[in-house]
């Protein structure tokens, strides 16, 4: 909006269109003996010389600051359109300066890249660089292009413009709140209204996720850490703005893998995981191989591997069964179907 637009408008009828100029207008304190009804060209006109030096008020500062508040919170609650068509990391080179094995790595939404290499290898760092949007200014020189341009600086320095979203292998809650009241507490941080649809959607997906289900009246800090990683899995995949998603050791979490990933790739989320499970590493579309510190090489899954892997999904399902049967009391035998 203009600020010819915006003079015409009530504070009532701005709040309206942007509920969060609520806040704002409170701070206003010389508006508390006028009509929040009538334009704000009205209101100014009402305000007397003494009334504006008692307030230190100034109608230009007033409209610039207005201003600045929508457009910035506009920007934090993601109406600003940021959108990541595609994510490109350029070589850099390895502990041994020696570049980089690729000529350029690229990412887009819905899709998912296995990091693979021993501990210590430099997993962590290639997170590090896409995390911090590297230009050349890390121990190994790559490069990260947005949409295949130099990113701006908000990606590195904005708080409200945050690229990359990670999922911590060690979570530990410390709110004593209902899974409902943390839920309802981050929409409310992103300005989401009506987030009681969102809320329920989030929750759903965690249950499908996790081993045993939980209620939204389930208090977070009872969560186990399967369940905790679940809902933090469904939270990012809805509420988070940030394109990429990083999952470290998700093999770990005690959910359903395959679901999670399906779910952050249907919410156009660039999901990178790094992880030791073969069967993990290969559901992804490509896989990183990490060595000395650097891209060693990248690897499309072939149509052999997607062989391989539907019978390491059989192996992994009977494993499955036999935890669960396990955890509900049963004795197993050496031929038992299970």
């Amino acid at each position: 909006m203009t600020q010819r637009e915006i003079l015409q408008h009530s504070p009532q009828s701005l709040i309206e269109k942007y509920p969060f100029l609520s806040s704002f207008f409170e701070g206003q304190h010389w508006m508390t003996k006028f009509n929040p009804n009538q334009p704000l060209a009205e209101l100014f006109s009402l305000i007397d010389e003494e009334q504006a030096e008692d307030h230190a008020f100034d109608m230009h500062d007033f409209l610039d600051q207005l201003m600045d508040f929508i457009a910035e919170m506009q920007a934090f609650i993601g109406k600003e359109s940021f959108v990541v068509n595609k994510l490109t990391i350029l070589p850099g080179t390895n502990k041994s300066g020696e570049n980089e094995g690729f000529e350029k790595l690229e990412f887009e939404p819905r899709t998912i890249t296995s990091i693979v290499g021993p501990t210590g290898s430099g997993k962590s760092r290639l997170l590090a660089d896409i995390e911090w949007v590297a230009q050349g200014d890390t121990p190994t020189k790559r490069k990260i292009l947005i949409n295949e341009e130099l990113p701006d600086n908000a990606w590195r320095f904005s708080g409200n413009r945050k690229l990359v979203a990670q999922l911590s292998q060690n979570m530990n809650f410390v709110m004593d709140l209902s899974v409902k009241d943390f839920l309802e507490l981050h929409a409310k941080s992103r300005m989401v209204t009506d987030s009681g649809a969102l809320i329920n959607k989030i929750i759903s997906y965690a249950n499908e996720l996790a081993g045993e289900k939980f209620s939204p009246d389930t208090a977070i800090t009872a969560l186990s850490g399967g369940q905790s990683r679940a809902l933090m899995i469904a939270d990012t995949a809805l509420l988070s703005q940030s394109p990429v998603v990083l999952i470290d050791e998700i093999e770990n979490a005690g959910i359903d893998r395959k679901k999670a990933l399906e779910i952050l790739t249907g919410e156009d989320k660039i999901v990178l995981m790094a992880t030791h499970d073969p069967l993990l590493a290969l559901m992804a579309d490509q896989r990183i191989v990490i060595k000395k510190g650097g891209i060693h090489s990248v690897i499309k899954t072939s149509a052999e591997e997607r062989a391989l892997m539907a019978e390491l999904e059989k192996a992994d399902l009977k494993q499955q069964q036999i935890r669960t049967a396990l955890r509900s009391g049963a004795v197993l035998q050496y031929k038992m179907n299970v």
